[in-house]
């Protein structure tokens, strides 16, 4: 009997944590949009953020760019993150948080896109084109 109570009450531990991580989900903690640790990926925050048309040029941009990680930094010019923004201080229109957030610096990268090039589309046409944007 003992045994029993022990497996249906680490069963029901297991099911409040599964049903919190989904709540948080939804709630956008997770993906660190309430200014919380965040367990998404800089890619799970883009496909959030950057439209669905959008997503595989900015993508492609960012894996060319730093490879997606959002501390990239270039030794020569010094652009910073995951579009290598220069000067990399640009993104604080962002966002205070832009050294360390990958959202901060998504949503400056995607409207530097928008405002530049029409769209992260026309980014990476540009991009094939002159192997920089």
């Amino acid at each position: 009997m003992f045994r029993s109570i022990t497996t249906r009450a680490a069963a029901r531990k297991k099911s409040f944590a599964a049903t919190a991580a989904v709540l948080l989900g939804a709630s956008g903690a997770v993906l660190g949009t309430t200014g919380t640790a965040s367990a998404a990926s800089p890619q799970e925050l883009a496909r959030e953020i950057v439209p669905a048309s959008q997503y595989a040029a900015f993508s492609k941009i960012v894996s060319h760019e730093s490879g997606w990680n959002h501390k990239a930094t270039n030794s020569s010019s010094g652009a910073y993150g995951l579009v290598q923004a220069l000067p990399a201080s640009k993104m604080a229109s962002a966002g205070s948080d832009w050294k360390t957030n990958p959202a901060t610096q998504i949503k400056w990268g995607l409207n530097y896109m928008n405002e530049r090039y029409g769209s992260p589309n026309a980014a990476w046409a540009f991009w094939q084109a002159n192997g920089w944007y």
